[in-house]
Order: C-alpha cells, then sequence, then structure tokens
C-alpha cells in the first residue's frame, strides 16, 4: 500500500545556516527567484521533450509544454505551474530535501553513464539546454516567501501527486495531494511577504521574465498572457533567419527605434563553443560623455539572461556593438548570478574581435557607402583600438580620414588609399591636427605641403593625435605631424603647380641687416619665444610658431594643457617668412631706426596673431586694440599719400 499520510522531514546537513546564507546573501536582487523558478519550470520541460524524443509517452500528452505563472492578490500568492517531467514523492523528498542537490545535474550524470560507450551520432537527444546544476536556486523563493508549497506529479511513472510544504526554517513536510491537483509537471505557489507585494502585480512578473528569462525556449503565460514571444535568434541557423527578424529582435533588445545598420551571426565551436548575435547600431552613443559606462553585450547561459552589458566579452573600442552572447559551458558562481573568473570569456572576446574586424573589412571592401556611414557613427570610439597590439595594423586598415584632396569635410580615405596616391619615393603618412576644416586648410605649416602637391591628413578629433603617435608607423610607413617637417624631409620633392610670385632676393647687407632685424624681435618679445629665425616651411604666411626640435605638436600640447589645467603659453620658436611683404616693412623699418615704436607694436602683433592661429592666445582684447591702432595709422598714412 502507498503512503499517503502525511510525513515530517528535516532539512539536512546545517540547513537553517545554510538557508539563511542563500535567502539573505547569496541572492544581490530579490526579483532573482522569478528567474530561478522560470530555469527549474524549462529544465522541466526540457527534460520532459528529451525523454519524448526517445520514445516514451508521458502522462496527459495532450497537454502543452508550458509555465504559466498566476498571481492572487487577495490570497497573496505567486503560482508557477509546469507541464514537465515532475517529481516523485521520494524526489520531492532528496531533491528539495537537500541543499545543493540538483535533479539536473544528477538527470544529466545518469545520461552520461547511459551514453558512455556509445558512439557519436548514435541518434542520443541532445540534452545541452538543460539550465540547472547546484540545486540551490529553488531556495531563492525564501527570499520573498514565508512558506511555500511544491505540488509535484511524475510524467513516467503512475504515482500520485505529491506536495511539499515549508517555511524555509529547518522543516518541511509531503503530502498525498487531494483530487487530480497537478495533472503532469510541478505547481509550486509561493505565499510573499508582506515586503515581497510588488510580485503580486502582473507588470511586475512580466518585467522580470522579460528581462531575464525572455529568450526560454518554452512559452510563459503571466496572468493568461504570453510574455516570451521574441525567439531567441541566435540559437537558429542563419539561412532562416530574415533581415526583417534581426530588425525586430534588435529593437526588442535595445529599445532603439531605427533598424541596426548590420548584423553579424555567430555560431562557433572552436576555440570556445558559443552564439552571438551582433548589431552595429545607426545611431551614435556618447561613449565620452553620458554613456560612458552603458556599453557591452548581454551574456545568456543556455537562454537565461546572466549580465547584461558584460564587458569582458568586447573590447572598449568595440563597444558601440550590442547583442547577446550564449554559451553552454559558462562557469557561474553557486548563485548563477555572477561569474567565475575565468579564460573563458577573454576567449569568446578574441573570437568575437576577430570576426568583428574581418565583417568590417569585408563591409569597407563592398559597400564603401555604409562602412563610411559606420565611421561616421562610431569611428570615435573605434579608434581606440590602436591600443589593441595584436590586431593594431588591422584596426588602422579600417580607420578613415578627411584629407587635403577631398572637397568638403565628409569625404573619407584609409591610409591605403592615401599610400597607393603618394609622391614616388614617399613613406611618411602626413597629418595635421585642427579643430575644423577651414582651420587645417588655413594653417601655415601646410603652406609648404601644397607648393610640393603632398596630401595632409586632417584631425578633427582630440583623440586623433594620441592614435597617430600610437600607431607610429603603418605597412613601413611613418605617421608624422606636418608641424614636425625639415626641409630635409622634403627636399627631394619638386615644386608643383604654379609658380607664385616671389620678392626680389635680399642684397648681402639686407641679408645682414635681417640678421640684426630677427635680433630686434628676439628682444622685443623675450622669454615669450625660445627663438627667431628664418622660415623654409611658409609660402603664404608671414610667421609661424614651431615647437622645439622634438616637442608635441601645438594641439597635442593644448590638450595636455588642459588636462592639466595649465593654461600659460608655451615657449615655442617664431620662424618668419623672409620674402612676406610684411616682413619686409619690418625690415625698412628696422633699417630707419631700430627702436622705432611702431616696429614693436607691429612684431607684438605678428606674434600675438601666430599664437591665434595655433590657439594659444590669451589676450584677444590687447590684440584687437593693437590691430585697431595700427589700422587707424596705416589708414591715415594711406589717405595723406592719396590726398583724401
Amino acid at each position: 500500500m502507498p503512503d499517503t499520510a502525511a510525513t515530517n522531514h528535516e532539512f539536512r546537513a546545517e540547513v537553517r545556516k545554510v538557508l539563511n546564507i542563500i535567502t539573505n546573501s547569496l541572492y544581490t536582487n530579490r526579483e532573482i527567484f522569478l528567474r530561478e523558478l522560470v530555469s527549474n519550470a524549462s529544465d522541466a520541460l526540457d527534460k520532459l521533450r528529451f525523454q519524448q524524443n526517445r520514445g516514451s509517452t508521458p502522462r496527459a500528452p495532450e497537454l502543452p509544454l508550458e509555465i504559466r505563472i498566476t498571481t492572487d492578490k487577495d490570497g497573496k500568492t505567486l503560482t508557477i505551474a509546469d507541464t514537465g517531467i515532475g517529481m516523485t514523492r521520494e524526489e520531492l523528498v532528496e531533491n528539495l530535501g537537500t541543499i545543493a542537490r540538483s535533479g539536473s545535474e544528477q538527470f544529466l550524470a545518469d545520461l552520461a553513464a547511459e551514453s558512455a560507450g556509445k558512439k557519436e551520432g548514435d541518434g542520443t537527444p541532445d540534452a545541452s539546454n538543460i539550465i540547472g546544476r547546484f540545486g540551490v536556486g529553488f531556495y531563492a523563493v525564501f527570499m520573498v516567501a514565508d512558506k511555500v508549497d511544491v505540488t509535484s506529479r511524475p510524467a513516467f511513472e503512475d504515482a500520485p501527486a505529491c506536495t511539499w510544504t515549508s517555511d524555509g526554517l529547518g522543516t518541511f513536510t509531503v503530502t498525498e495531494a487531494q483530487g487530480d491537483a497537478v495533472r503532469r509537471g510541478t505547481t509550486i505557489t509561493a505565499h510573499l511577504k508582506e515586503d515581497a507585494a510588488e510580485f503580486l502585480e502582473k507588470y511586475r512578473c512580466e518585467s522580470v521574465i522579460r528581462k531575464h528569462s525572455a529568450f526560454i525556449p518554452f512559452p510563459v503565460f503571466v496572468d493568461g498572457d504570453q510574455v516570451n514571444t521574441t525567439p531567441a535568434l541566435w540559437r537558429e541557423p542563419k539561412f532562416s533567419v530574415t533581415r526583417e527578424q534581426y530588425a525586430e529582435f534588435y529593437k526588442f533588445l535595445t529599445y532603439d527605434g531605427k533598424d541596426p545598420l548590420d548584423t553579424l551571426h555567430l555560431s562557433v565551436d572552436a576555440p570556445v563553443q558559443f552564439n552571438a548575435l551582433l548589431f552595429i547600431p545607426d545611431t551614435t552613443q556618447d561613449f565620452f560623455g553620458a554613456d560612458r559606462d552603458r556599453w557591452g553585450l548581454d551574456l545568456y547561459a543556455r537562454r537565461v539572461l546572466i549580465q547584461r552589458e558584460n564587458k569582458e566579452l568586447l573590447p572598449e573600442y568595440l563597444g558601440f556593438l550590442k547583442g547577446a552572447v550564449d554559451t553552454e559551458d559558462l562557469p557561474l558562481n553557486i548563485s548563477r548570478e555572477t561569474l567565475q573568473e575565468n579564460v573563458l570569456l577573454r576567449k569568446i572576446q578574441q573570437t568575437i574581435t576577430k570576426q568583428m574586424l574581418t565583417h568590417l573589412e569585408k563591409l569597407a571592401e563592398s559597400d564603401k557607402e555604409k562602412y563610411n556611414t559606420f565611421w561616421l557613427r562610431h569611428g570615435r570610439i573605434f579608434k581606440l583600438g590602436y591600443h589593441d597590439f595584436v590586431n593594431r595594423d588591422r584596426v588602422a586598415g579600417l580607420m578613415r580620414f578627411n584629407s587635403s584632396i577631398h572637397e568638403n569635410a565628409e569625404e573619407l580615405t584609409s591610409l591605403d588609399e592615401y599610400m597607393a596616391r603618394g609622391k614616388e619615393g614617399q613613406k611618411t603618412i602626413w597629418y595635421v591636427a585642427s579643430p575644423t576644416r577651414e582651420a587645417a586648410r588655413l594653417n601655415p605649416h601646410l603652406e609648404m605641403f601644397r607648393r610640393k602637391g603632398l596630401e595632409v591628413l586632417f584631425l578633427y578629433e582630440p583623440i586623433d593625435e594620441f592614435v597617430m603617435e600610437g600607431l607610429n608607423t603603418y605597412k613601413e610607413w611613418t605617421l608624422k605631424a606636418v608641424e614636425h617637417a625639415d626641409d630635409a624631409a622634403l627636399k627631394d620633392f619638386a615644386d608643383t603647380g604654379e609658380e607664385q610670385p616671389k620678392a626680389a632676393p635680399l642684397d648681402d647687407e639686407d641679408v645682414t641687416r635681417f640678421d640684426a632685424l630677427l635680433t630686434r624681435i628676439k628682444d622685443i618679445l623675450g622669454d615669450r619665444v625660445k627663438e627667431v629665425r628664418v622660415s623654409h616651411r611658409l609660402a603664404d604666411s608671414p610667421a609661424c610658431l614651431v615647437s622645439p626640435d622634438g616637442g608635441m605638436t601645438s594641439s597635442m600640447e593644448k590638450l595636455l594643457r588642459v588636462m592639466n589645467k595649465d593654461d600659460t603659453v608655451p615657449q615655442k620658436i617664431l620662424e618668419v617668412n623672409r620674402d612676406h611683404p610684411l616682413l619686409r616693412t619690418l625690415l625698412r623699418i628696422h633699417k630707419a631706426n631700430p627702436e622705432d615704436a611702431m616696429l614693436t607694436e607691429m612684431v607684438q602683433s605678428l606674434y600675438d596673431t601666430s599664437l591665434l592661429l595655433d590657439g594659444y592666445l590669451k589676450d584677444p582684447q590687447a590684440l584687437a586694440a593693437r590691430t585697431n591702432k595700427l589700422m587707424e595709422q596705416a589708414g591715415a598714412w594711406y589717405a595723406e599719400l592719396r590726398n583724401l
């Protein structure tokens, strides 16, 4: 005769202490209990389906494989019911009466023993979707419940339904259920604590399911409405997924109203096994501002969310990617809430990085317009890849720049395209940093490059010079700022284009006097400049400031000074164009009277305008006043000369 009487049991081991740890310390977020119960229900359904695939017929075969969650505000109960494999009376005692005993783990162990010695491909069904391993997830329910009833009926044994009841304080009872309480599977009824009443709200349960269990492979209903309507597309064959399905999934995952710019669907078996669905958004994210920490991929273990925005799955420069990664063999801590330190995630990151770089290379080759759109959306963060020494050349090859050969600031070129246009014997990629294209074009340091017909890349972002200096070389070409160009670097390149009219050469006496003028300019400017010398780089401008040999560029120096809150003006070399009309005028004034006040005023203005072009001018009011005074005097002389 079967035992139908109620039986009392004590939890094994130091259960009071263990349960206290589980319900108060193991989990950091109380909503996790629902994820654990739904995961257990999914396991029960997977076990049933596994046995069906082996030819077994369960009790009540007409029942659908599903999970139903119902709330009862009056009774203050939350019920989670599945139509899965169920448990016998003995299994209830064993599985729920022993901490850290996992029915799923035992199921897989039995399967492994049964399959020992069988050859691969013999038709044994796949049980890899089973989630449970540790056997403690169920007890998370005691975070929110002061009493739990578990009623279960096995699917493949002629046994009655039994109910396991406990308050989680050390003991439990098992009784035979009355009537047809459960036809097949398991029903868990949690009597919620007063401070857990939020889980009696339908919307709250739905939000937990959508967040943690949206891709469970069985329908999950909350008070009659199915919640998990979006399939786990990353587990579907690529050829069976449409572009519209990818777009719908992306919007579900990110809440972005626009379709993704591009999609990468991965199914990898080696060196690690995982599935991933990655999206390149068609919108720009502020990674250097408010969204600094809002990046990473969602990590799943067998369709169950483990962590949002996991940053170990991507290098920072691919942080623009959105998507999901699902792996079968993810080692978790006992609460399944956080990850153990392991090399698996690093291997996944390395694989994703290589696959994405390959994808971008193909995109740049096949669809230049779409790739340029990608660069305009995400180039700022992608440039950080210059830190990736393993993939640095590949990252550099994917970078894009505006150039002096372009008609507008929207056009882009690659380093390879720049090199293909290079002059014979050229082994340097030249660049200039500037806030705008117009400012770059007016930079005095570019005059010699225009004269030589040499292309220059325009850098508009503060990070760009760090990138160029970090790369230093690309395919045996050196990356160098135009400010660091010298006569030796450009002497082998002939002038091109129309010859600009030049001033008459100075005679020997004037050459000597010009040297004296340089000395006088240095005296006027004093310690504000390190040196005053004749420039060989200028054609149209009267003067420019140059960093001492080996010094950093003006833009880099400004950036570092801002970072260090240093607003002093650096001491630089002032180079002057000896053939410029302004310098010839200064020479005439100096020859007449080296102490002339007008000479002093004009030198001061020349220096200030050079500071202005480099972005160092601190006192624009003084420059404006001096300029107005000079214009006043020049205007008076002009009027007198013209007898106006």
